[in-house]
Protein backbone atom coordinates (compact mmCIF):
# COMPACT_ATOMS: atom_id res chain seq x y z
CA UNK A 1 0.00 0.00 0.00
CA UNK A 2 1.52 3.29 -1.10
CA UNK A 3 1.76 6.29 1.17
CA UNK A 4 -0.23 9.38 0.35
CA UNK A 5 1.64 12.60 -0.41
CA UNK A 6 0.67 13.94 3.01
CA UNK A 7 2.09 10.85 4.71
CA UNK A 8 5.30 11.12 2.68
CA UNK A 9 5.63 14.79 3.63
CA UNK A 10 5.07 13.96 7.29
CA UNK A 11 7.71 11.21 7.16
CA UNK A 12 10.21 13.57 5.51
CA UNK A 13 9.50 16.19 8.19
CA UNK A 14 10.02 13.66 10.99
CA UNK A 15 13.34 12.54 9.48
CA UNK A 16 14.53 16.14 9.17
CA UNK A 17 13.47 16.88 12.76
CA UNK A 18 15.30 13.78 14.04
CA UNK A 19 18.43 14.81 12.15
CA UNK A 20 18.31 18.26 13.72
CA UNK A 21 17.78 16.76 17.18
CA UNK A 22 20.78 14.46 16.67
CA UNK A 23 22.99 17.38 15.66
CA UNK A 24 21.89 19.45 18.65
CA UNK A 25 22.62 16.53 20.97
CA UNK A 26 26.08 16.21 19.41
CA UNK A 27 26.72 19.90 20.16
CA UNK A 28 25.60 19.43 23.78
CA UNK A 29 27.85 16.40 24.20
CA UNK A 30 30.81 18.20 22.61
CA UNK A 31 30.35 21.23 24.85
CA UNK A 32 30.08 19.11 27.99
CA UNK A 33 33.13 16.98 27.15
CA UNK A 34 35.26 19.98 26.24
CA UNK A 35 34.21 21.88 29.37
CA UNK A 36 35.03 18.90 31.57
CA UNK A 37 38.41 18.42 29.90
CA UNK A 38 39.10 22.14 30.24
CA UNK A 39 38.69 21.96 34.02
CA UNK A 40 41.74 19.72 34.21
CA UNK A 41 44.01 22.31 32.58
CA UNK A 42 45.95 24.98 34.46
CA UNK A 43 44.03 28.25 34.78
CA UNK A 44 46.20 30.09 32.24
CA UNK A 45 45.71 27.41 29.59
CA UNK A 46 41.92 27.22 29.78
CA UNK A 47 39.68 28.30 26.98
CA UNK A 48 37.18 26.72 24.64
CA UNK A 49 36.12 28.41 21.43
CA UNK A 50 32.93 27.97 19.45
CA UNK A 51 35.10 26.49 16.71
CA UNK A 52 36.34 23.79 19.12
CA UNK A 53 32.77 22.84 20.02
CA UNK A 54 31.63 22.90 16.39
CA UNK A 55 34.52 20.73 15.19
CA UNK A 56 33.98 18.17 17.94
CA UNK A 57 30.22 18.13 17.34
CA UNK A 58 30.80 17.49 13.63
CA UNK A 59 33.13 14.63 14.47
CA UNK A 60 30.50 13.11 16.77
CA UNK A 61 27.80 13.57 14.11
CA UNK A 62 29.95 11.90 11.46
CA UNK A 63 30.76 9.00 13.76
CA UNK A 64 27.11 8.43 14.65
CA UNK A 65 25.91 8.67 11.03
CA UNK A 66 28.53 6.35 9.48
Amino acid sequence: MALTQEQQDQLAFQKAQQSLNNKMEAVRIARDVLMENDRNKPVGDRGISAADITAFAQAIDQYVNQ
